[in-house]
């Protein structure tokens, strides 16, 4: 996996070592070239001077060919420009960003961008969040233990009740959006090719959440 980390403060330089340590490759942006000296020395991080919203700086790290992206420096309005050049410019599956003014999360939310609150929000967090890519969390309540996450539904599904996809006390369908039309499914809706379900799920849960969303046909 492919990860961009605009940002190599405390969270940004711990989120590519860990990243680093698991085997995937980490490209760090930040306009301070001594904040490298954060950084652990592994052949799988690559540091990049510069803004995280400057295109040329962005095209060298790579984002082209990016899988994912984090934009978790110290300050908003950085954070919204470069995951929203991220994600509209570029086109990298899985956006974040790190929010300190819990009042611009909205813009973000707006925007289809997932934000991580300063305080609330762990390194280890980000980092399930990243990996979990057809997974696009709205909303988390308390300190993160339950969330909201929206995702397309694999083929192999279609046809199926979306109440078959409930886990007891771990995952629970709560909207599906169909035709640009949102409604609350009966026990019996079936899924369709195109629907954008809307998942309740235990954050402990995610993985097995992902597995069944990634679950090939016949497997």
């Amino acid at each position: 996996m492919k990860v961009i980390v605009v940002g190599c403060g405390r969270v940004g330089s711990a989120l590519a070592g860990l990243l680093a340590a698991e085997g995937h490759d980490v490209q760090v942006v930040d306009r301070r070239p001594r904040t490298a000296l954060r950084l652990p020395d592994s052949p799988r991080i690559r540091f990049h001077q510069g803004n995280g919203y400057a295109r040329a700086v962005l095209r060298t790290a790579g984002i082209e060919h990016a899988d994912a992206f984090a934009a978790v420096t110290s300050n908003d309005n950085s954070n919204i420009v470069s995951a929203r050049t991220a994600k509209e410019t570029y086109r990298v599956p899985v956006v974040l960003a790190r929010v300190h003014d819990p009042r611009r999360a909205d813009i973000y939310r707006e925007l289809g961008i997932p934000t991580i609150a300063g305080i609330h929000w762990t390194v280890h967090r980000i980092h399930r969040m990243l990996l979990h890519r057809h997974l696009s969390p709205e909303l988390s309540f308390g300190n993160g233990e339950t969330l909201l996450v929206r995702s397309e539904l694999p083929g192999y599904l279609v046809g199926r009740r979306l109440t078959e996809f409930d886990v007891d006390g771990e995952i629970r369908v709560v909207e599906v959006t169909r035709a640009g039309r949102s409604f609350i499914p009966a026990h019996d809706t079936p899924a369709h090719g195109d629907d954008l379900v809307t998942f309740a799920v235990a954050a402990t849960a995610l993985g097995r959440l992902r597995g069944f969303l990634d679950k090939e046909l016949g497997t």
